[in-house]
């Protein structure tokens, strides 16, 4: 019995034994079959385009194959250079020694390059300096942010004119071209249209004070399949837009305008003739006319005078009710309103001849006004359902006779047909003193999204998402 013990032992033993070595060979097989080291380089090529750069420039240093990939065209055809300064950001930088790596082995290959700058000047001078180095690429789009003022405009003019001229020259096929608060001039703008008319759709450059109007009609005479544009007022004028309204040119499908005011009283706006805005919306009838206002009270005469097919209007400093009030007669094709402060004054009149006439309303917000709850609910009720964004503070609403703060909200909730609350201010922003009264209006770009930040004397933010 006890042989038998030992020999029944001894069998289970070589079984376990021979079950070890089995599952050994099986897991070294599947080691061999998954050689991260030798897959297809398309198949790194996926996986790399999602990670981060610091990431990237980690997994290539894994093995020669993967080192190879991380060097292909296609991972450096896009690029965004973060040009900070530690005194003044703290924002991380894309590293000189990258930089350098990148001007040599792949300057050829970018086609969609950015440059995000802080404040300092040695930032802008870094990003001009890279510029100038791009005498071998073809870039599609170039874009110039600065993250806060002024950067790039502290700069000699002619410094920042002979690295971008370099991109205008050397770049066949740019179509799309941000360059907000810059001093490129007149001449440079020429150089751009001289090499890039035949593509360029997208310009946006608003804030650059050497450019004249004649500038910019001289890029809307020659690039005729502009779409998009962005600029400043003093550079519209009657003679751009019947320019953009030729039949060469294709159809414009955005046109943004900031009206701004530095010192009250101290600037000129001209009159845009009626007959030059109608002649514009005939030729684009569904374009998209966004303009920002930051001007005084008394700044306004020019403006609502006669019909306009502005659609979007954002004021980022108070506005009286007389130019509200023209608004509801001058803008019928108007989309959405942003008012960040108007005064003690209710509004009652004016947004009912906002509902009444602008039957393409569809977004609203209201900063630091009073409107009564009973005319709030008529408006409401006036433009329905489409109203797809409705931002109104809980302090702008006056409780009357008829409805109180406890029922406003039903019953604008049953008018737009889903549930909807006045926005709260919260009690830790009220109270704190971090944001800055003289702030009245900034953007936040994204890629699918404008974020509008409205902040009201009493130093309060409202985030409210454009589409």
């Amino acid at each position: 019995m006890k042989r038998g013990g030992r020999d029944s032992d001894r069998n289970s033993s070589e079984e376990g034994t021979t079950e070890k070595s089995k599952k050994l060979r099986t897991t070294n097989e599947h080691s061999q079959t998954c050689d991260w080291g030798n897959l297809l380089q398309d198949i790194i090529l996926q996986v790399f385009k999602y990670l981060p750069l610091l990431d990237r420039a980690h997994a290539s240093q894994v093995c020669r194959n993967w080192n190879q990939v991380f060097h292909m065209p296609d991972l450096w055809r896009c690029f965004e250079f973060e040009l900070n300064q530690p005194a003044t950001s703290y924002l991380k930088a894309t590293h000189p020694e990258l930089i350098k790596q990148i001007i040599k082995r792949h300057s050829n290959h970018l086609q969609y390059v950015s440059f995000k700058v802080d404040s300092s000047k040695e930032s802008a001078e870094a990003a001009c300096d890279i510029l100038s180095q791009l005498v071998n690429c073809s870039l599609k789009t170039l874009g110039l942010i600065s993250t806060a003022r002024p950067s790039f405009m502290d700069l000699p003019k002619s410094h920042f004119i002979s690295a971008l001229t370099v991109v205008f020259v050397n770049s066949k096929s740019l179509s799309s071209l941000k360059i907000d608060d810059t001093p490129v001039d007149d001449p440079s703008l020429k150089v751009l249209v001289a090499n890039n008319s035949d593509t360029l759709k997208l310009l946006k450059m608003s804030s650059c004070p050497h450019v004249s109007p004649a500038g910019i009609l001289c890029v809307a005479d020659q690039c005729h399949g502009l779409r998009e544009l962005a600029l400043n007022y003093h550079l519209l004028s009657d003679e751009l837009l019947l320019a953009l309204s030729s039949e060469k040119h294709v159809r414009l499908e955005h046109l943004r305008i900031d009206v701004v005011s530095e010192n009250p009283g101290q600037t000129h706006f001209h009159t845009i003739q009626k007959s030059s805005w109608d002649a514009f919306i005939r030729h684009s009838p569904k374009v998209n006319l966004v303009m920002y206002f930051f001007l005084y009270e008394e700044e306004f005469d020019p403006f609502f005078r006669y019909e306009i097919p502005a659609t979007h209007l954002y004021f980022g400093r108070s506005v009286s009710k007389d130019v509200l009030g023209r608004v509801g007669m001058t803008c019928p094709r108007l989309v959405e309103l942003v008012v960040c402060a108007n005064g003690l004054r209710p509004l009652d009149e004016e947004l009912i001849r906002i509902a009444e006439r602008c039957k393409n309303l569809s977004a609203i917000g209201l900063g630091e006004c009073e409107v009564s709850c009973s005319a709030f609910v008529e408006f409401v009720k006036m433009c329905g359902g489409r109203l797809s964004q409705l931002s109104i503070m809980e302090e702008v609403l006056i409780p009357d006779q008829k409805y109180s703060l406890e029922q406003i909200h039903w019953e604008v909730s049953k008018h737009l047909g889903r549930v909807w609350f006045p926005d709260m201010m919260p009690t830790w922003l009220k109270y704190s003193g971090t944001i800055p009264a003289r702030c009245n209006l900034h953007l936040l770009d994204s890629s699918d999204s404008l974020a509008l930040a409205v902040a009201t004397s009493t130093s309060w933010i409202q985030v409210i998402l454009l589409p």
